[in-house]
């Protein structure tokens, strides 16, 4: 009897993603598996058909050649193979689901499992994290024994296939047509037990290690980004493949600057005489020290901004500004000359008909009208 086309079978397109594959191989696998159909040959048969195409179509190397041959291009070449009920239906839950709930896949007649993601928080200066750095980070983690290349078992000695899993690594528990899968206690999903455990990782397979790496940190990170090393986390178990480490940035505060995203701030002390009469005054930047012009009369408090002397972000666009606030700062450890010079200097702004303090003025008709307000 001719086999349908695996396409046909599954109900997509030749152009089908793999995703879209495992769907409808999910979708069919659920409505004709034996323990939702007892006694129905003819459902058994379906499930059969839509496994095998499954495994035809998600498999690259056995895709490309049945799209180019067909069924006779799969003969001889490791095309699907037999299995029974149980096989499959611990295929839709590790195979198709475990992709979907992030559990281990089968891999070599064994559950592996994916190595642990790693954090490590990296403290950065401000000028480190606005113009680049790279740092050395070290760190412990759980990496492959070398002694037993990650098998757990010692040198010369032989591992057996579990007798509680047949090697599969998870057992299944069923009741009625629902089944669950969990790891298999004996091996721990490895789907073989050891004779002779390593002396190095004692069968773990893996050994606790430092390690030293260097990270490049790119211009403009600020607090709370990460940089992500692909494959420098944990080592996977059972073969699998190992996590990431992520390195969050922590930017320390600076003496003299704040950082707004993208934009800096700081305070400019000048001299009350500087405020008064106008001046120029020396403002640091992260390139260097620019000179701010402080015209006549400036008040305390007022905010000069430079453009684009703050920081370019990391992920692109407008250099940010430089906001400059302006704090008048009171002469201190004066001579007695000097004392007698300011009071001289006070009697004539009293006698004076101009209004020299007009912040003054304001702040005291405010403080009349509060007091009228409550005695009315």
């Amino acid at each position: 009897m001719s086999k349908r086309d695996y396409y046909l079978v599954l109900d997509v397109a030749r152009t089908a993603t793999e995703a879209e594959i495992k769907k409808a191989y999910r979708r069919l696998a659920m409505k004709f598996h034996p323990d939702r159909n007892p006694n129905d040959h003819e459902a058994e048969d379906k499930f059969k058909e839509a496994k095998e195409a499954y495994e035809v179509l998600t498999d690259p190397q056995k895709r490309a050649i049945y799209d180019q041959h067909g069924h006779e291009g799969l003969a001889g070449r490791g095309g699907p193979g037999g299995f029974g009920a149980s096989d499959a239906f611990s295929d839709i839950f590790g195979d198709v689901f475990g992709d979907i709930f992030g559990g281990g896949r089968r891999g070599g007649g064994r559950q592996v499992y994916r190595g642990a993601d790693l954090r490590y928080d990296l403290e950065l200066d401000l000028e480190q994290a606005v113009f680049g750095y790279e740092a050395k980070v070290e760190f412990t983690t759980l990496g492959e024994c070398e002694t037993c290349s990650g098998s757990g078992a010692a040198p010369g000695s032989k591992t057996v296939t579990c007798e509680t899993c047949n090697g599969v690594g998870q057992v299944r528990m069923q009741q009625g047509f629902f089944a669950v899968q969990q790891t298999c206690p004996r091996c721990k999903g490895r789907g073989q037990t050891i004779s002779q455990p390593c002396d190095t990782c004692l069968g773990q397979g893996r050994v606790r290690k430092k390690k030293t790496l260097s990270v490049k940190v790119p211009e403009g990170v600020d607090t709370g980004d990460r940089i992500r090393l692909t494959g420098e986390g944990e080592a996977g178990r059972n073969g699998g493949p190992p996590g990431d480490l992520y390195v969050e940035v922590r930017v320390r505060e600076h003496p003299i600057f704040e950082r707004d995203g993208s934009h800096l701030s700081c305070e400019v002390p000048v001299s009350f005489v500087t405020a008064a009469l106008g001046g120029t005054v020396e403002v640091p930047t992260l390139g260097g020290t620019v000179e701010l012009k402080v015209p006549a009369e400036t008040q305390s408090g007022r905010v000069f901004r430079l453009r684009e002397k703050g920081v370019k972000p990391v992920r692109g666009g407008a250099v940010g500004d430089l906001f400059c606030r302006v704090v008048v700062e009171t002469p201190v450890s004066l001579t007695e000359e000097q004392k007698e010079l300011l009071r001289q200097f006070d009697e004539t702004m009293h006698k004076s008909s101009r209004n020299h303090s007009p912040r003054e003025r304001t702040w005291m008709d405010g403080v009349k009208r509060f007091f009228e307000t409550i005695r009315s």
